[in-house]
């Protein structure tokens, strides 16, 4: 591999940026496509389908076999409570490979007893999500029931590049969280963004139901295409 090309995928793996390098199987030449270029490569669709499903693999394009090394970012969670679904959900999100973040001001609740072996910030949303940032492999999931504490992440969430935002609550919760936001002046699209209630619908009513469908939430919007279809159909 040509050494600038590595020294630029380092580069890009440190800032989190998603990256693909493109192997020519016949020629065996080798160029690497930023995610920000990915509109613009001949290969566009078949470099977004591979990093929409994080894997490396053979292609083939005009009769053209080339190898795509798929370089994506860890899916990081960050998680807007320190509450039972959010013990349910970390060892889950774990054994996906995800990284998690719990953020809340409780100390009571945001403590190493309760979340063993995770990053914990016992801070004000406000505070803290400036300085963790968020890009297109972060999901942001609120789960205090606390206006004081959700809305305030939900406002740097929706400024955000954040891939997935869920917001935990009943249909009349958020219908006072939206009006909430309207008044902070963000508009119908981006509330949209917001999926609330949070997680797939699927009867969930424990801990650990609710964390079974916030992961399977995060999941199906980060592997299939927008439409809601899989990748190849």
């Amino acid at each position: 591999m040509d050494l600038a090309l590595l020294a630029q995928l380092n580069q890009e793996r440190a800032a989190r940026r998603a990256a693909v390098l493109v192997t020519d199987l016949q020629n065996h030449t080798q160029r690497l496509v930023l995610e920000a270029e990915l509109a613009r490569d001949p290969l566009s669709s078949l470099l977004s389908d591979a990093l929409r499903m994080g894997k490396s693999g053979v292609v083939e394009s005009e009769g053209h076999k080339v190898f795509l090394t798929v370089q994506a970012p860890v899916l990081r969670i960050i998680a807007v409570g320190a509450v039972h679904i959010s013990q349910a959900l970390v060892p889950m999100a774990k054994q996906l490979g995800h990284d998690v973040i719990i953020v809340d001001p409780r100390e009571a609740f945001a403590s190493p007893e309760r979340f063993p072996d995770v990053t914990i910030h016992a801070e004000w949303p406000d505070i803290v999500l400036p300085r963790l940032g968020a890009d297109r492999y972060t999901a942001y999931i609120l789960l205090t029931h606390d206006p004081k504490i959700d809305d305030a992440a939900l406002v740097f969430a929706l400024k955000s590049d954040a891939f997935y935002i869920g917001a935990l609550g009943s249909r009349k919760t958020h219908g006072k969280r939206v009006e909430r936001l309207q008044a902070l002046g963000f508009d119908e699209q981006a509330i949209k963004r917001i999926h609330a209630p949070i997680g797939l619908n699927i009867g969930a009513i424990s801990p650990a139901e609710i964390a079974l469908s916030i992961l399977g939430e995060i999941t199906s919007k980060l592997r299939l295409k927008p439409d809601g279809t899989k990748i190849g159909h």
